[in-house]
């Protein structure tokens, strides 16, 4: 079996990133990845975890989080979803990307086990993204990980990651998303995300816009009798100052104060930054040994492209794969904060099934011209739904049918001293990269 095979072989199963999701709980059924995961010796259990759910920043987090631990000597698996440009950067051990070669192996290796779960299929078949989460498993296995940190697919409860018996489990901010499935309201969602809290775990939650969704944490650890640890109350931050490449902060922790540098922009990360360094002082009471130099030199080295992500200065170019309302908020707020130009021009596409019409007036107030495109994937909502939303604001957005035909134009339209920014959908956001590269413009 070679890559593509492998690739071809993992999509072959039904792929809930490309298909609308079901609603029905059934469809998640974690059994079935017990059954494979024991089939396999429960490669899940052989190294410490880290669990990571929330609406926005569980990748930020993650990478911070993973960052530190392999600065600190731990040999460190990261799995993430989805992926910007290659499937291997969802399977990371150190940094470096899961091979071509090694995962084809892996998929070989597995194949005759999910074959067998599927034929019995006592629970129902296995997933793309449970095969996947599998493969992570298996290969920080085969590389004798210390630590695996796991990112949240979907959700939480029922997530095909919510097998591992975490050292720390972490919630993020939580919006609305994928409400389809998890929920209308923000308690619904939380619940969801609640999910991943295991009894007698610690569980770190980062700050929440609204108390209610407080109120379903301090329940659910109430439950199982899980300590919770709160960003914005038990540790806080200040930032110290930013210019638009970087920024610092000093993050008061229970166990000290830390004084930290990210190259992550937006005060959103400045959070995030907050909520990796209280998990891992979780970590640190448990006897592993991470020092304050440990946490400065992790952080400092973290990149997490497509999250407020600089292209180009003249024109500026800023690419951020924000996807819902509160997300998009966040983006403009961190433009207005972060960068000086004069006029500003909106490159966007979004997933059929997002928050279109939250997205569009959120960023509507800072833009001067709107560029409407779409991306490659199966779920992007058409290019005429998107002008049709701005034209409800009495907006006429330019329509394209792709990236690469969107920012050329938007590079026409801009002066040395103005904004391109890309958003909407981290698969538009991707395309973006791939183009600026095409065209030779780089930071």
């Amino acid at each position: 079996m070679d890559y593509q095979q492998a690739l071809d072989y993992i999509y072959s199963r039904i792929d809930y990133e490309r298909v609308p999701r079901p609603r029905d709980a059934a469809s998640y059924d974690l059994r079935r990845m017990g059954e494979l995961l024991g089939r396999l010796d429960n490669p899940h259990l052989k190294a410490r975890s880290v669990h990571i759910a929330g609406s926005k920043g569980k990748g930020s987090v993650a990478a911070m989080i993973a960052s530190v631990l392999s600065a600190s000597g731990y040999t460190t698996g990261l799995n993430t979803s989805p992926h910007l440009h290659t499937f291997n950067e969802r399977i990371r051990v150190d940094g470096e990307l899961i091979s071509e070669v090694e995962l084809a192996s892996l998929v070989e290796r597995i194949k005759p086990e999910v074959e067998a779960v599927n034929r019995k299929a006592t629970y129902g078949r296995l997933t793309a993204f449970e095969l996947i989460t599998t493969l992570a498993f298996a290969y920080f296995e085969q590389k004798g990980v210390d630590f695996q940190v796991i990112e949240v697919g979907l959700g939480g409860r029922l997530d095909a990651t919510n097998v591992v018996q975490p050292e720390v489990c972490i919630i993020t901010s939580i919006s609305f998303d994928h409400t389809e499935v998890l929920g209308n309201t923000l308690v619904q969602i939380a619940a969801e995300k609640a999910g991943i809290i295991k009894p007698g775990s610690t569980v770190v939650t980062s700050p929440q816009v609204d108390d209610e969704v407080n109120r379903v944490f301090e329940q659910a650890c109430l439950r199982q009798h899980a300590r919770w640890i709160r960003v914005g109350k038990d540790v806080t931050w200040q930032g110290l100052g930013f210019d638009s490449s970087r920024q610092s902060l000093r993050v008061e922790g229970r166990l000290g104060s830390y004084e930290l540098a990210i190259l992550l922009l937006g005060q959103h990360q400045l959070e995030n930054a907050a909520t990796a360094v209280a998990a891992l002082e979780v970590l640190i009471e448990k006897g592993f040994q991470i020092s304050r130099d440990n946490m400065a030199k992790g952080l400092a080295q973290v990149s997490w492209p497509g999250r407020l992500q600089v292209l180009s200065r003249r024109p500026l170019i800023v690419v951020d794969g924000a996807h819902n309302p509160y997300s998009a908020r966040k983006l403009r707020e961190a433009l207005e904060q972060y960068f000086d130009f004069d006029r500003a021009i909106l490159i966007i596409g979004v997933s059929s099934d997002k928050d279109l019409a939250g997205i569009v007036s959120e960023l509507l107030p800072l833009f001067d011209e709107v560029i409407a495109t779409h991306s490659i994937h199966p779920r992007a909502m058409p290019t005429a739904s998107v002008v049709a939303e701005f034209s409800r604001h009495g907006v006429v957005a330019r329509a394209t049918e792709d990236i690469s035909i969107a920012l050329p134009l938007a590079l026409t339209l801009a002066g040395g001293k103005d904004l391109i920014c890309v958003t909407g959908s981290l698969f538009v956001v991707a395309g973006a990269i791939e183009q600026a590269k095409e065209l030779g413009l780089r930071v």
